[in-house]
């Protein structure tokens, strides 16, 4: 009975300490909360290239503290229906800073890094000394099902949106700006047009950490057919020169003969040649004629 009393009263002193314990253990690992409209908090990092693009997630904005002359990269998915709007503000260095106008672009790849034509939106825009801000934005068109392999439709997959800065004075390289990025998509999989194809896989698996609507696919394997080994091996051009060369070598003879004339004879149309008297028989006697 002692024992038991002995362990109630140390587990009770115990939990103090567990209480302040546990405060400070969920302080230490923190989880990422979205922000307060519900979805992820806004990027603060662009890439440099095609390859080093920060993915956004479906609804997430991105704004990023750059300096001018930088080339900003990110990457967003886009599913079959959906017509997505890239929207930039780009706020300028202090005009006081600045020597002369600058010129801001916004260009939209898709995953074969083909440039996209926009349907709608302020792709380039230029702001002298006076001007803080510069709105771009580019609405592409609607995403389809599928396309023809010559075509530059847009298909589902990853996409990256290019910023830069494409005309500005040497001085002005290396002051500071300001970017913020939305993308915005409307419509769904019900819109999709044209019917009647479908796309094996997206164009191509997301870039970076984030969410995508893009999905990965497995690899298809190539079909085979029953003269697929004839053209495939180290040494099969070495077979394919020696049986057409010999190939050659026959069509040439068959030739030949089919198109010389015997010797000695004409076709019919020209009529038969004349015998033709031998050597011996111009300007000589026979033994009788000298007798």
């Amino acid at each position: 009975m002692r024992r038991t009393l002995r362990g109630l009263l140390a587990a009770t002193a115990l939990l103090p300490a567990l209480a302040l314990a546990a405060p400070a253990a969920s302080a230490a690992s923190p989880t990422p909360s979205p922000s307060a409209s519900g979805t992820a908090a806004p990027a603060t990092k662009a890439g440099t290239s095609f390859l080093t693009a920060v993915n956004l997630s479906p609804g997430q904005d991105a704004n990023v503290a750059a300096s001018t002359g930088d080339y900003l990269y990110w990457a967003f998915g886009a599913s079959e229906g959906q017509t997505p709007t890239v929207s930039v503000t780009v706020n300028l260095a202090p005009g006081k800073d600045r020597h002369d106008a600058q010129t801001w672009a916004v260009e939209v790849f898709d995953g074969l890094r083909r440039r996209q034509s926009c349907t709608a939106g302020t792709q380039n825009a230029t702001g002298d000394q006076n001007t803080a801000t510069l709105a771009l934005s580019c609405t592409l068109r609607e995403v389809r099902t599928w396309a023809e392999p010559w075509s530059g439709d847009p298909l589902p997959g990853t996409y990256y949106v290019k910023l830069a800065v494409t005309d500005v004075p040497q001085p002005d390289l290396g002051l500071a700006a300001a970017v913020q990025l939305h993308v915005a998509a409307k419509g769904n999989a019900d819109n999709a047009q044209p019917e009647g194809g479908e796309l094996k896989a997206p164009l191509v698996p997301p870039a970076g950490g984030g969410a995508s609507t893009a999905k990965a696919a497995a690899p298809v394997q190539p079909e085979e057919h029953w003269y697929t080994g004839w053209f495939s091996g180290w040494n099969s051009r070495w077979y394919w020169t020696i049986g057409g060369g010999a190939l050659a070598a026959v069509a040439g003879v068959l030739g030949f003969h089919l198109t010389r004339h015997p010797r000695g004879r004409r076709p019919g149309r020209y009529g038969a040649v004349p015998p033709q008297a031998g050597p011996h028989q111009h300007g000589a006697f026979t033994d009788t004629q000298r007798i």
